[in-house]
This record gives structure tokens, sequence and C-alpha cells, in this order.
């Protein structure tokens, strides 16, 4: 095995001659002979070992065993202890989460403060079949089926080609120790249990599975590179950004080949999991939504308009400003100064005649049945009709606020001021009043 892993680092990641190396280092079989591996060919590795408390004193142990495996070997060694159930129940993740979370977390903090060129971590060939059935029993797209990548950035992947067999058998050959884990004989977890009770039967009834696995996924990793041609094309089409998020013009995908797969290729990546509510949506009317845990999908006329959802965004509905108020930041930043003399107004700055003000002004979310007298109308109108002519999504309007002075609307911010509050010739007293965007 030594010498297939020399040839298979020299010819597929030459980037790691000659640079600084952390290895991940729980002390279990694979681990120890990624270390034992790179440190024979004469590396400069060190290890970052985590303790996550989970397992008292085992876990403890653990970390000893590190230690002096590190000095053993004469290298550097990092260890860290992390609160792991409670970041778990803080966050509301899993327990798996929150380790995988703290763990990677920590090991970039260690790249960064420790001038560290990679991260290589000991995933092998066992481990990507695992990860392709789990991806599978979930629905994964093409692209969850493709395995675990090699390299993504700073972190590494050597032993991918490499199964559980060889690495045993090189470590029984090296006379090497390393620590069992007692967890991963539970099958409390969807892994383990893979691990245990399905893909031993499996290698016996499919003879060779590992080698044809590897020969599957190159199959599928090439087609995953065909979609990924073709979905930049596809994006110029159909995909727009817009001042919200991006806007997906549902009249151009529906006139392509296969517009729902199209669909979960641009959207896959925003965590959405209600595949059959999306595409519903398509037909739907305006105003539909599908939220996945960290974006909106909003059906707004013949698109869809794609959204972040803020967990900081304000709860504010109002917030009532004083004469001698000069800046506020929540709900929205506006800056208000008297002034003497009007300057260049824009969408984002106005001028307003300070002499038909009544305090205190209100900044408020804009309400159906709003209206207000458009600078340079005569007559007055309708937000809601004024939206439509400015040609406002629905979810740019749910981010609208309005400035108001004793119930009357004084400007549609970042939009229209309202003519009954310009400045004339017989104006006294200005304020200019600025919307700085977030």
């Amino acid at each position: 095995m030594e010498n297939r892993f020399k040839i298979h680092i020299e010819q597929n990641f030459p980037q790691l001659l000659g640079k600084s190396l952390l290895i991940a280092c729980s002390g279990g079989l694979d681990s120890v002979v990624l270390t034992h591996l790179f440190h024979e060919l004469g590396y400069n590795i060190r290890l970052a070992h985590c303790n996550f408390g989970l397992r008292g004193a085992e876990s403890d142990e653990d970390a000893i065993f590190v230690s002096d495996l590190a000095n053993r070997l004469s290298i550097t060694n990092y260890s860290e202890i992390f609160e792991t159930k409670s970041y778990a129940e803080k966050n509301k993740v899993s327990t798996q989460m929150a380790a995988r979370e703290l763990r990677y977390r920590w090991f970039e903090q260690l790249l960064e403060e420790q001038d560290l060129s990679y991260l290589i971590t000991a995933h092998h060939a066992d481990d990507d079949l695992e990860t392709f059935l789990i991806n599978l029993s979930r629905g994964s797209g093409l692209k969850g089926l493709t395995g675990i990548p090699a390299c993504k950035d700073r972190l590494i992947r050597p032993l991918l080609p490499f199964s559980r067999n060889e690495i045993l058998a090189f470590a029984k050959k090296k006379n090497l120790y390393w620590r069992e884990d007692s967890s991963n004989a539970k099958n409390d977890y969807l892994r383990n249990s893979l691990r245990h009770n399905v893909i031993p039967p499996y290698k016996k009834a499919a003879k060779n599975i590992l080698d044809n696995f590897k020969n599957t996924q190159s199959h599928l990793k090439d087609s995953q590179a065909l979609v990924n041609d073709y979905m930049v094309l596809i994006k110029r089409l159909v995909v727009s950004e817009v001042p919200e998020g991006y806007a997906f013009d549902l009249a151009q995908l529906s006139n392509l080949p296969n517009p729902k797969a199209l669909l979960y290729q641009l959207l896959h990546t925003y965590q959405f999991t209600a595949w059959d509510d999306i595409y519903s949506m398509m037909e739907a009317q305006s105003g539909k939504q599908v939220f996945s845990s960290t974006h909106r999908l909003l059906k707004d006329r013949n698109r869809f308009i794609l959204t972040s959802r803020d967990e900081n965004s304000t709860t504010l509905e109002s917030v009532l400003i004083s004469k001698s108020t000069k800046k506020i930041k929540d709900p929205i930043q506006l800056s208000l100064i008297p002034i003497d003399r009007m300057g260049y107004t824009n969408e984002t700055t106005v001028y307003i005649n300070l002499d038909k003000l009544v305090f205190p002004l209100m900044l408020r979310k804009w309400r159906e049945g709003d209206v207000f007298q458009p600078f340079g109308m005569k007559g007055k109108k309708k937000l809601s009709k004024f939206f439509k002519d400015e040609k406002l999504s629905l979810a740019a309007k749910e981010n609208i606020w309005v400035l108001c002075s004793d119930g009357q609307i004084v400007w549609v911010v970042g939009h229209r001021t309202d003519e009954r509050f310009k400045v004339t010739n017989q104006t006294k007293q200005i304020i200019r009043i600025e919307y700085i965007p977030a």
C-alpha cells in the first residue's frame, strides 16, 4: 500500500509537496494509518484532535493516545475540547451535525492561525460507498451520488482510492496501534447501520463491489460535469439578479426540455426539500411560496423570486421619530438633517418641507389601502396601484417602508415623495432625509 499511496499522492496531489499539512486525527485506524503514511514519506505534518466529550473517559483517553502518537513521531499536536451537546441544543442541530460544524470551524481556524496549507482527512473507499447509499436513500440528485470529493479548496482526502481492508492490512503489517470508538459499534445512526448490516452482505453478494463502485462514480462525475456545463447556459437564459435576490423566468424555463429537472438543478443548492410543492408552484397564482432553512422561493407573476432568509431581520413594524432625531438604525437606516438649501435628489436622498411636518414622524411598513399624492401629480394614488405601475415584485413590496406625518405619507422610502411635502419658494425650513440601504 505504501508504494501505491506514494504514487497516488505524487500524481494527484503534487501541491502537497513542501507544504505544512494538518491531519485530522481521531486516534482511530484510518487517521492513524494516514498519519504514518505521510510521516514515512517525509511530509511536514501536524495533528489535530477533537475531543467532543460524548464518551466520557473514553474521549479523554483518545486525546491522550493521539498526543502520545505525536510525541513518538516528534510532530506537533493540537487538541481541543468541545461542548458538543450544548452547541447542538443552542443551534437546534443533531449531535452529529454539531460535531461536524465544530471540528471544521476549528480546523479552519488552525489553518489560518498556524499558517498551514492543507487539511488532510482519512475518508476512504468504504466511507464513500456509505455516503453514496445514504444520499441514495434520501432521494439525492446526481451530484449527491458522485461521492465524497477528493479535493475541495484546502481539504484533501487522499485515502479515497483505498478500502478499509487495505488500510487494516497496512496497520497490521506495521504493527500499529489505534483506538476503537465504541459508538461505531452501535446502530443508532444510519451510517453505522449500513456499515454493519448492509454493506458486508452486499460485498459478499457482489464481488469487486468497491472497484465497480469507483467505475460507476467515475461515470456519474462525467455526467455531472456535462450537466454543470449545460447549466451555465441555462442560467444565462433563465436567471437574473434583482434587488431582492434572484429571479427565474418561468416562461423561458417552460420552453426548454425537462423544465422540472432544470429547476431542480437551479435550486438544489439552496437547501430546498419540498420539490413537489415547488414544481406545482410553476402553475400556481402569485403569492405562493416555499421555504428552505436558508431561503424562500416566491411565485411572482411569471417568475420565481429567490430571497435569503435573514435570521437577524427586524421584527419592528413601526417606529416614532422625534424632531431631534438625527439618525435611526432600526428597522432601516435613515439620517435626518435640517439644512439651508436643497441639493441633488435621487431615490435614496430627498428634501422635505420641514414646515409641513408634524412630529413625531412615524416610519412603518406600508399597508393595503395606503394612499399618497406622488410628487408631480395632482391626484392621489393607492400604493398598491403605484407598486403595480412601478412593476415591483411581491418580494420587493414586502420590504417597502413609508415615512408618515400626522397620518399622511411623506415618502415611500426609496421610491417617491409626496407632492404635499415638497419644497417651494415659500419654504423656510428644509430637512434632508437619506435612506442607507443595508
